[in-house]
């Protein structure tokens, strides 16, 4: 089976170390409290999608405040977009999450899953391509994209507003009054596909979680062997700054869903695709294999690279249903 990384037999074995500061658990038992005791001033906006059936909903809410914002300051507005069955009742629910620098899962893209008696809702990650600010400061530069923006510091790291924001996100949908908090999965892909994984594994909330090709995953790994995507981002920052390698790594270790697998325990579906010279299949394997989660798979794709094959997509399509639908 071919493959730009390590033999697949050697990578179904690839379980690296854990590297964890001894601060970890507090660090984010503090982040995640404060996620969820800020208030969502949600915001749903009617949008005629012109479906039948389907009632479709622009969706603002604040994101999570940070340092410098704490103190009745703004973390900007989270954007995304929701739609539901127009019939009353009690609908499982579904948050997709986006790829690196793009947006949120449009209406007609949630078509799909909504028709099926489910409510989904999507979300622009902070300052990337779609409609929600950022209204975080960070204390110094970083290079073009996001990657180090705020690494200096784990608690001013552009991801620890972006997990925080996906965490409450996932909390708009399970207070839906028409939402079934029972019933909950996540998903996306690339960057949507790490965000699921950090989604499950610091909320109790997902019955289902469903990464594909998922980035955020073993960095010490990923800068050194990713020859393109946004890992060499780190690389390059750090060409500008050697001192702060120890640094760096340090605040990239309280984001990397490696150290936090192991609190992932709801069902997990993972695809992973062996040219994939983006998201190295490796890395994706050094966090599926800390995965604690009792069931768990794991779907090889040895020919696709960065990209999401058609029958993947029904297989998570089919898991949804499945795990979602009474």
């Amino acid at each position: 089976m071919p493959s730009i990384d390590m033999p697949l037999d050697q990578m179904r074995q690839y379980k690296p170390p854990l590297y964890r500061e001894g601060d970890f658990e507090p660090f984010w038992d503090a982040t995640v409290a404060e996620a969820l005791k800020q208030p969502l001033n949600a915001e749903l906006i009617p949008y005629d999608l012109a479906a039948k059936g389907l009632v479709c909903y622009a969706v603002r809410f604040d994101g999570f405040k940070g340092p410098g914002q704490q103190q009745g300051g703004q973390g900007g507005r989270i954007a995304g977009w929701y739609v539901r069955p127009e019939s009353r009742g009690k609908f499982p629910g579904v948050c997709i999450y986006h790829g690196y620098s793009g947006r949120a899962t449009r209406p007609l893209d949630m078509i799909a899953l909504a028709t099926q008696g489910l409510c989904v809702l999507s979300m622009d990650c902070r300052g990337q391509n779609g409609q929600s600010q950022d209204a975080a400061t960070y204390p110094e530069g970083h290079q073009m994209g996001w990657m180090t923006q705020g690494i200096r510091d784990p608690h001013s790291y552009y991801y620890r507003y972006v997990y925080a924001d996906a965490l409450r996100a996932l909390e708009l949908l399970a207070h839906r009054d028409e939402v079934d908090a029972a019933r909950l999965a996540i998903t996306g892909i690339s960057q949507g596909g790490g965000l699921s994984l950090a989604v499950a594994a610091l909320s109790d909330r997902p019955i289902l979680s469903l990464p594909d090709i998922p980035f955020l995953c073993d960095y010490r790994r990923a800068i050194d062997i990713a020859p393109t995507g946004p890992y060499p981002e780190i690389p390059a920052f750090l060409k500008s700054f050697p001192q702060l390698y120890d640094s760096a790594i340090r605040t990239l270790s309280y984001f990397d869903n490696l150290n936090l697998a192991p609190w992932i325990t709801c069902r997990t579906i993972v695809s992973n695709c062996l040219w994939d010279d983006i998201c190295p299949p490796s890395t994706i394997f050094g966090v599926y294999n800390h995965i604690t989660a009792a069931e768990k798979r794991i779907d090889c794709y040895p020919f696709h690279k960065h990209e999401v094959p058609y029958e993947h997509a029904e297989t998570r399509f089919r898991a949804i249903l499945e795990a979602l639908r009474p």
